[in-house]
């Protein structure tokens, strides 16, 4: 088990008494490098079944929201109802690639990510993100006991 599963892990299972049963646990995405925030609702897809599904079935996202599905180096639209912006990472979680609009039906891929980060269209627009920008993601219940954060080769191998 790599250390981001172990961390995913831990911070699930610290949340598991106070979320209520069904409900997903959320991250917060941040630019470090230009200090903004670039989703307040971060779904993790870390499973198979949550990888293949990824937003297939929904009609939308909310500005805000996105999924982060590890590992991913490449992602489809097919079938999807709506376009996307997309923002690649590589095991630093340094943006490797950004991609907006990705409409559906198409295919998108960068072989140097490790994840990618699925945002309503228009998203990149929104949030000054560069290739190259180092991001983190952070609990976003505030008041759980483990907060931690992801942002570092060391927290990924």
């Amino acid at each position: 088990m790599n250390r981001l599963a172990r961390w995913l892990k831990r911070v699930r299972t610290s949340s598991d008494a106070a979320k209520p049963a069904g409900e997903d646990l959320r991250f917060q995405m941040t630019n470090l490098t230009r200090r903004t925030r670039i989703a307040s609702s971060v779904e993790v897809a870390d499973s198979g079944a949550k990888r293949s599904k990824g937003l297939l079935g929904r009609t939308g996202l909310a500005p805000g929201e996105a999924i982060w599905i590890v590992p991913c180096e490449s992602v489809h639209t097919f079938g999807m109802k709506f376009a996307i912006d997309l923002i690649y990472l590589d095991r630093q979680l340094r943006i490797r690639k950004i991609r907006s609009d990705v409409r559906p039906w198409r295919i998108s891929g960068c072989l140097t990510a490790h994840s990618v980060v699925e945002l309503a269209s228009g998203s990149i627009r929104t949030v000054d993100a560069q290739v190259g920008d180092l991001v983190e993601f952070s609990r976003s219940d505030t008041g759980a006991e483990d907060s931690g954060s992801v942002h570092s080769q060391e927290n990924l191998d």
